[in-house]
């Protein structure tokens, strides 16, 4: 059974529109610009309580705690997340090329500060393995590991290696707190799902291939730059007869451990109330069989060596390594926070709750400059330990009071007894902790399947990072998503349908200097009008309006008035050989903006469109393009009341004047 619904109201036109329904006129500009000033900066208590809780949002929802319903899961959350934290950044240290004991420092600051400003319920920051790694490589070109090494040596050059490091976090940290302040968010959103999906599976290639050396026992320099994936795995092939034994058999029962209980992890963590710590056990069991086979001097193993006990003393960065490490420190910052932000934002959609991209900058930003004074490294949100907050049943920002106390506690007390730990373990941990991004390409048939121009982002990304290095090939991923955006507002198609003898326009994109060719001709193509034929029309045209003055001149003289020419169709229909457009609505829902090149086009093509006698009408135009063409001359060559509101009351407009007889017709050329 089907139903037709009949419209019956006015016909509206923009004009008369505004009239009936439209709001009043804004204010000027330098009107508003003083007003939200004056609103942003009274002074007065109740908005310097709304600022402290906006800006520090741990006074906002820790007065709205449940304790009943939510201490538990944040206590179990927060203490599974401490116990991965441990091994984790002990591990992810040496990816920085620093000493261990600094990834402890890094998985202790940035926590207890996320926890007081950041927005994300169940973000859990500290040490990440691509951002390490990225910082790994900028420290390993200013220090780079000297051929002998002696105990004086070896301090001096983990010390000048930590200054380098924390100088690239309170860097980021700045760089991020200026990026706040003007309020610039969003552009996190320039690294779209793909870029940073192909990114960090790339990089995980660059992680594994980089702890080849530590799982094999062997001495290498670290490679970086261009194709230093390849000359890692050249090099390490070339040094296979050097592997040590002892070393490798650790790394293959550390691998034949993790990865079967890490899958079972992930396959039944809807029945595990917490995951099991393999990591944190792995660790305590081979730090125990390390020290009763002293596998370090009998058998020539890496171990971590001296944990410090103790809190950091705070201590300036680096500075004077700043200008060295801009231009990396400007990528290391994009990634951390692009993958904290969508990470946030992931979880905050799972739970429904709003997080602010802007006062995500912001908590990154002090937590970065705040834990680079006690030697950290650059830290941001992660992956694994933020799945396994929430999987084990997190709910507030409070959970990072316990992961913090956890490790807190492993400075002050337990750091030293991990001394006889050897780095292949940590290798080995850093290794199966990349298998979410190692899984990415399962999402390769979907993408390809949605969107082919999002395909190809994900493989030149992907490609450009392994083949290339981190930096430059997430340069050339966004450059490549770029183009493809610009590619397809300059190709955006045009579509024409017809009804009731009217043709309706649509053009699905913005007209700007890049496509105003593209847009003229996909017009001229659609409607038929080329150069040749307007000026064919015209010509035509010129006669028939001399020849319709001498007739009627013609018969005023003889005292009979011949109205039969006095119509502008009458030239439309002098055409006999093919039938030419009289009416043409633009249909501008889909012109999102207009510059100044467009607006000229556009009003260039209404001139011609004139000289042949076809009106134009437009419809469905938003504020700010309908501002621009009027701007641009527009309504000196179309009539204002021919602008509708939508697609209907034009078409129900040029209708009524096709039924209207003869001699009252009023079409606008």
């Amino acid at each position: 059974m089907s139903a037709s619904v009949s419209v019956c109201r006015q016909v509206y036109t923009e004009d008369l529109f505004r009239q009936t329904y439209g709001a009043e006129d804004p204010a000027p500009g330098a009107l508003r610009l003083t007003k939200r000033c004056s609103g942003n900066f009274r002074c007065s208590r109740k908005a310097c309580v709304h600022l402290l809780r906006e800006r520090v949002p741990i006074f906002d929802w820790l007065p709205k705690y449940h304790p009943k319903e939510w201490l538990l899961g944040d206590a179990i959350g927060g203490l599974t997340v401490g116990i991965l934290h441990i091994p984790q950044g002990m591990s992810f240290a040496l990816l920085t090329c620093v000493a261990p004991v600094f990834g402890l420092y890094t998985s202790f600051f940035p926590v207890v500060l996320y926890m007081m400003f950041g927005t994300g319920r169940h973000v859990s920051t500290g040490t990440f393995a691509v951002v390490s790694l990225m910082t790994g490589s900028v420290v390993e070109q200013l220090v780079p590991a000297p051929l002998q090494l002696n105990t004086s040596s070896l301090e001096d050059m983990e010390a000048q290696r930590i200054g380098v490091a924390s100088a690239v976090a309170l860097l980021s940290g700045i760089i991020m707190v200026c990026m706040f302040a003007l309020q610039l968010g969003f552009l996190s959103s320039y690294l779209s799902e793909p870029i940073i999906k192909a990114f960090t599976s790339a990089a995980a290639f660059h992680v594994a291939a980089s702890q080849l050396q530590s799982m094999l026992g062997l001495r290498l320099a670290r490679h970086t730059g261009n194709f230093a994936l390849f000359k890692t795995l050249v090099s390490v092939t070339e040094n296979l007869p050097q592997t040590n034994m002892a070393e490798l058999l650790i790394s293959l029962v550390c691998l034949a451990v993790l990865v079967p209980v890490k899958e079972i992890n992930t396959r039944y963590r809807q029945r595990l109330r917490t995951p099991i710590p393999v990591e944190i056990l792995t660790v305590i069991i081979a730090t125990g069989v390390a020290y009763a086979l002293s596998l370090d001097s009998a058998r020539d193993v890496q171990i971590v060596g001296h944990i410090p006990a103790g809190f950091p003393s705070p201590r300036m960065p680096a500075l004077h390594t700043f200008p060295d490490i801009a231009g990396d420190t400007v990528a290391i910052t994009f990634v951390g926070y692009a993958v904290s932000v969508s990470l946030a934002m992931i979880y905050a959609d799972k739970h429904a709750y709003s997080i602010q991209p802007n006062q995500e900058l912001l908590a990154h930003g002090i937590s970065n400059t705040v834990s680079s004074l006690f030697m950290c490294f650059p830290s941001s949100a992660t992956l694994a330990t933020t799945n396994i907050l929430e999987s084990s049943g997190g709910f507030t920002q409070l959970s990072g009071l316990f992961t913090s106390l956890l490790v807190l506690t492993v400075l002050l007390l337990i750091g030293p007894l991990f001394y006889f730990l050897p780095k292949a373990v940590l290798a080995c941990i850093n290794v199966t902790s990349l298998r979410q991004m190692f899984l990415q390409f399962q999402d390769l048939p979907d993408l390809w399947r949605i969107s082919k121009i999002d395909f190809m982002v994900w493989v030149v990304t992907w490609l450009s990072v392994v083949v290339l290095n981190v930096d430059l090939g997430l340069a050339i991923g966004v450059v490549f998503s770029m183009m493809t955006v610009i590619c397809r507002t300059q190709r955006a198609g045009c579509s024409c349908s017809e009804v009731a003898g009217i043709k309706i326009l649509t053009y699905n994109g913005p007209i700007y200097y890049g496509n105003r060719s593209f847009f003229r001709e996909e017009v001229s193509r659609v409607l038929g009008l080329t150069p040749q034929r307007i000026h064919r029309l015209e010509k035509a045209r010129k006669a028939l309006e001399k020849r319709q003055r001498d007739t009627t001149v013609h018969t005023v003289d003889r005292g009979v008035a011949n109205a039969s020419f006095s119509s502008n169709n009458e030239f439309l229909k002098s055409d006999t050989a093919e039938k030419e457009v009289q009416d043409v609505l633009m249909d501008c829902s889909s012109v999102i903006f207009v510059d100044v090149a467009g607006a000229r086009l556009f009003v260039q093509m209404c001139i011609e469109c004139q000289k042949v006698g076809v009106c134009i009408y437009l419809a469905n135009c938003n504020e700010s393009v309908l501002k621009i063409l009027t701007a641009s001359g527009l309504m000196n060559y179309i009539n204002p009341q021919h602008i509708f509101v939508t697609v209907h009351d034009a078409v129900v407009y040029i209708q009524n004047l096709k039924e209207k007889p003869p001699h009252t017709t009023t079409v606008w050329v």
